[in-house]
């Protein structure tokens, strides 16, 4: 059962923190739902490699406490980082 909750847990993080970074990213992005979802769970692995870097706890302080302002915030950063690069890549298929 923890490896189940574990996803789910991934998942619906993935998605608040993913609807959080599109709604303070300017402009319209054009992606879906489950897109979404699966940039902010890499925007929130992006956000814990970019806290390891300045001192924090990196990846393993997501993994300890995802539900904590700092975690959410250090996430909400990578997965705007990692949707500009999408729509920089996404940009000309349109």
């Amino acid at each position: 059962m923890g490896l189940l909750w574990a996803i789910i847990s991934w998942i619906i993080i993935g998605g608040i923190i993913g609807l959080i970074a599109r709604a303070l990213m300017p402009g319209k992005q054009a992606m879906g739902l489950g897109m979404t979802i699966v940039l902010g769970v890499v925007g929130a692995i992006v956000g814990g490699l970019i806290g390891g870097l300045f001192g924090g706890s990196g990846v393993s302080g997501i993994m300890d406490n995802p539900w904590s302002i700092g975690t959410i915030a250090l996430a909400v950063v990578g997965a705007i980082v990692v949707m500009a690069i999408y729509g920089l890549v996404t940009k000309n298929r349109a």
